[in-house]
């Protein structure tokens, strides 16, 4: 566990930004969940629309279930570079409920870091990947969009350097007993307030979750704290990142740590009005700045 103090870094993320892409995703005519084919596709063409600003390369993956198609977008920079680097978030959201932090604020950290990236040079490809299907009835299984794409990275013998996925990032609370654990002794070491940001590892991760969990912690964005664990431990693998896990991949997650804090998880309440935007801004100009630092 390592704690850093907020503020030592410039701000790079745009608040406003960050506001009026909350209210695109999450007002919005009929919830994004898998029912609602129509709306996920609204919003997969709203998040090609805005990742298009900053980059010549942007895709759709397009997969069928149950007769119907859905679609992952992804948005490359440094595609010159053969090694690379994936960011993801999914958009789709648990039944019908807006899904600010679970997972609209995952998926705005990809929107503002294709801003961020716009025209930098870089030493890695990144591509960005909002996913679909990551929400029960799909979680665990092959259709869900981060499986179709660690699967079509593993066909094509694709060189990935590691994974990171954004799952909700805007909820904090400085209030006592305001953060749970799945082991309740785990808040003797990491304390009871839902102040900090997580960076979730298993044990035995590689040398790109290594190297940038120290670059976002030598950062001092935002409050911090590392977890490592088993992998059977739960909550560790609640996200997308557990798919590439499956492809022997070295990936981890960036989370608020979800249901262990922010009791709006998989409600109505989850609404923009109950995120914390600055600080959920701190944790993508972490992201951001521990990309820039990297050298694979």
């Amino acid at each position: 566990m390592l704690l850093l103090h907020e503020g030592s870094a410039s701000a790079q993320s745009d608040t406003t930004l960050i506001k009026s892409y909350l209210k695109t995703l999450t007002k919005t005519p009929q919830f994004r969940n898998h029912n609602n084919v129509d709306q996920l596709n609204l919003t997969a063409d709203f998040l090609k629309t805005i990742f298009k600003k900053s980059s010549d390369s942007v895709s759709v993956q397009a997969y069928n279930v149950d007769q119907k198609t859905y679609k992952n977008i992804i948005c490359s920079f440094g595609t010159e570079n053969k090694k690379r680097i994936i960011i993801g978030a999914h958009y789709d959201v648990c039944g019908d409920q807006e899904g600010a932090d679970d997972n609209a604020s995952g998926v705005i950290g990809l929107l503002e870091l294709s801003r961020l990236l716009k025209d930098k040079k870089l030493p890695y490809r990144i591509d960005l990947v909002a996913y679909t299907l990551e929400e029960p009835p799909y979680f665990r299984t092959e259709f869900m969009g981060s499986y179709i794409h660690a699967k079509s990275l593993n066909k094509s013998d694709t060189e990935v350097y590691g994974m990171i996925s954004l799952e909700m990032i805007g909820y904090f609370k400085d209030e006592p007993k305001s953060q749970t654990y799945p082991l309740g002794i785990l808040s003797v070491k990491y304390g009871n307030k839902g102040n900090y940001i997580t960076l979730v590892k298993k044990f035995g991760s590689g040398e790109f979750v290594n190297q940038f969990s120290k670059n976002f912690k030598a950062g001092k964005n935002i409050l911090t704290k590392t977890f490592a664990s088993p992998p059977s431990l739960p909550g560790i693998d609640f996200s997308d990142h557990l798919n590439y896990w499956k492809f022997g991949y070295d990936a981890m997650m960036i989370t608020d740590t979800s249901f262990y804090r922010n009791k709006n998880y998989h409600q109505k309440t989850d609404t923009m009005e109950t995120l914390d935007i600055p600080r959920m801004s701190k944790v993508i100009d972490g992201v951001y700045n521990a990309l820039i630092s990297l050298n694979p």
